[in-house]
């Protein structure tokens, strides 16, 4: 298991949980040591994950208006990002921000806060009209979002409908 699986993993434990989770526990369960347990949490905050460190471990917060936070990981090009934005809005997710893991300067992260099909029009037009590179085309299309959804069921949908 990669150490992207593996916080993925670790934010399913800790959003499933009833109570708080230490990291001793998580480094147990995933075979590794506490401080990479604590090095992944983080790493997962800096992503915009609500974790919360408690004296009895880690608590996973779920936002205000009941909503998750779930990493997808992409592989396209720079010419498709509007689609794929297009199918996680139209299932009922937003898109929070994109990672990649860049070769030399590690993982390289950027707050979209995409969640209409405009927002989504105007990242694809300020693209084009600045001639910027897209952090996908950095690793030859490989990219993460941290997307927001209302439950279980609009991840799933999103899930289905890009891997169509």
């Amino acid at each position: 298991m990669n150490q992207t699986e593996r916080r993925r993993k670790i934010l399913d434990i800790l959003r499933d949980a009833d109570t708080s989770i230490s990291a001793s526990r998580l480094a147990d369960e995933f075979g590794v040591t506490r401080q990479i347990i604590v090095s992944d949490i983080a790493i997962l905050r800096a992503n915009g994950h609500k974790i919360i460190a408690t004296r009895r471990g880690y608590v996973a917060e779920k936002a205000e208006d009941g909503s998750v936070a779930e990493s997808i990981v992409c592989r396209h090009s720079a010419r498709d990002t509007l689609q794929e934005f297009y199918i996680i809005i139209d299932n009922g997710g937003g898109i929070d921000n994109v990672i990649v893991e860049h070769p030399i300067y590690g993982q390289i992260s950027a707050d979209l806060n995409i969640r209409s099909r405009y927002d989504a029009d105007e990242f694809v037009r300020t693209a084009k009209a600045t001639n910027a590179t897209q952090l996908c085309d950095l690793t030859g299309g490989l990219h993460i979002h941290t997307i927001r959804v209302p439950d279980k069921d609009a991840y799933e949908r999103i899930i289905e409908s890009l891997e169509k």
